[in-house]
């Protein structure tokens, strides 16, 4: 029964995840096909891709905050500050976002072992229920 409750709640929230991402409209490395059919960044996979072309594109304007700062403070007016805290600000979004779907394949996991090991100790119950019965 158990087991049942984490499937359905790793179900749940990779619905939700998905719908969040959805209404996002993030479509970076998606085909002109997909984009045509209405499709947006909505997976793992997609995330993970996504996130790290935003990481390459990041890294050519500086390869760290401290190198963008040069010594100084984040200045908003500058556009270059100001890309680089943007791409930082999506890039951690798509990778919690792959990290959220990594969480819930864990947790279907988890349920569906939970429902193996629930049938397994009853089925060994019942056998055993009936050997003892026999005696």
């Amino acid at each position: 029964m158990v087991g049942a409750v984490f499937i359905y709640q790793a179900y749940d929230k990779e619905s939700w995840m998905q719908n969040a991402m959805r209404q996002e409209k993030v479509t970076l490395g998606l085909t002109d096909e997909q984009i045509a059919a209405g499709e947006f960044i909505d997976t793992a996979a997609e995330a993970q891709a996504a996130g790290d072309t935003i990481r390459e594109h990041r890294r050519s304007i500086a390869s760290s905050y401290q190198e963008l700062l040069g010594g100084g403070q984040f200045d908003p007016s500058d556009p270059e500050q100001l890309s680089y805290a943007q791409a930082l600000n999506m890039e951690n979004y798509l990778y919690l976002a792959v990290l959220g779907f990594g969480v819930t394949t864990v947790i279907y996991g988890v349920g569906a072992f939970m429902l193996v090991v629930g049938a397994a100790l009853v089925g060994g119950g019942i056998v055993l229920f009936r050997l003892s019965s026999e005696v």
